[in-house]
């Protein structure tokens, strides 16, 4: 208590108390997240994602469903993989709902990565952002699921790199409009610059006084 009362003391005398006062927490530190604008980035992109997929084996392939029973065997196995003879639709049922689960959750991944810095960082990082998915997901999946290892290929890469591009662009462009984006490549030189803009000022009162 004495202890106390000595700080309480000292604090008071040297002018510090109302220094502490006037001190405040910021009430965002972290820059504000859009996450409805996520939520439909995540759709969109998703959307898009699985067309593509459809499309590029159909055309090449000749098997338009090739990539969705990809998906569908992670939660039923690899004796979907094989070409049907006719739709089964628990199969593709299962597939879509993998599908947009991971499109939800890389897309909200891309936007706590790449939310703060425009339309441009956006486009670019999220599309690398897609390849790292397909390495991590190729080769983390083919360990847990080793009937995957052999249908890697550059049309579900494409897919990816596609997915997460629109990921980011599409959240910038949905992005609420009171939620201003910092400069990515001049955040650094800006803040080198304003101690040097503070102490030309404080040069130029001090010759002006002398």
């Amino acid at each position: 208590r004495l202890f106390g009362t000595y700080i309480k003391n000292y604090l008071h005398d040297s002018g510090r108390d109302n220094q502490m006062s006037d001190f405040k927490f910021p009430e965002n530190p972290l820059h504000p997240i859009d996450w409805l604008a996520a939520f439909w980035s995540g759709l969109i992109s998703g959307v898009a994602m699985l067309l593509l997929s459809i499309i590029l084996p159909w055309i090449i392939l000749g098997d338009p469903l090739f990539i969705t029973r990809l998906m569908a065997s992670i939660l039923l196995g690899p004796q979907v993989m094989p070409l049907q003879s006719g739709l089964v639709p628990g199969i593709y049922v299962v597939a879509l709902i993998t599908h947009f689960s991971l499109s939800f959750f890389y897309a909200a991944l891309i936007v706590l990565i790449f939310h703060r810095w425009g339309m441009l960082v956006a486009f670019v990082g999220g599309g690398i952002f897609g390849l790292i998915i397909y390495v991590i997901n190729y080769f983390s999946f083919s360990i847990v699921f080793p009937w995957l290892r052999p249908y890697g290929n550059w049309m579900l890469l494409a897919a990816n790199i596609l997915f997460g591009a629109l990921a980011g662009a599409l959240y910038e462009l949905f992005e609420r409009p009171d939620i201003n984006d910092q400069p990515f490549l001049l955040a650094d030189s800006e803040k080198h610059s304003r101690p040097s803009a503070l102490s030309d000022t404080g040069l130029t009162t001090k010759s002006e006084e002398l």
